[in-house]
């Protein structure tokens, strides 16, 4: 746009800024509305989300999720360590020079403290 073009805009807009709607208290009625809304609204998602958790572990419970849990760990615990040893047995016959226990130190601040600060970070901003 040009110069002209811009103070065309800037001044209708200075225009309709100072034009004033009489709305008889209807603003006021609205907002005295939205917040006894919010808080009705408010407690019966805060009820609902806690009868969903008491469900889900009613559900959890009842079904042998505790078990299931336990051996699903059990299964990961393997792997990683299963994975881990044969990193360990091997980084040294490659080629490559690489020190496992740097290696490691790397993997651990990318899969531990990274995600530990994102979530920090995010929680901080809620």
């Amino acid at each position: 746009m040009t110069d002209k073009d811009n103070l065309l805009v800037e001044d209708f807009f200075k225009q309709a800024a100072r034009q004033q709607i009489e709305d008889d208290g209807f603003t006021e009625r609205v907002m005295a509305q939205i917040g006894q809304t919010k808080s009705s609204s408010r407690r019966w998602s805060l009820m609902w989300t806690w009868f969903c958790v008491a469900m889900a572990l009613v559900l959890f419970f009842l079904f042998g999720g505790w078990e299931s849990l336990k051996g699903t760990m059990m299964v990961w615990m393997t792997t990683a360590l299963t994975s881990l040893e044969v990193f360990f047995t091997t980084a040294p016959t490659t080629e490559l020079p690489l020190n496992p226990g740097v290696l490691l130190l790397v993997a651990a601040f990318v899969l531990i403290y990274l995600p530990y600060q994102t979530a920090r970070k995010l929680s901080a901003t809620l």
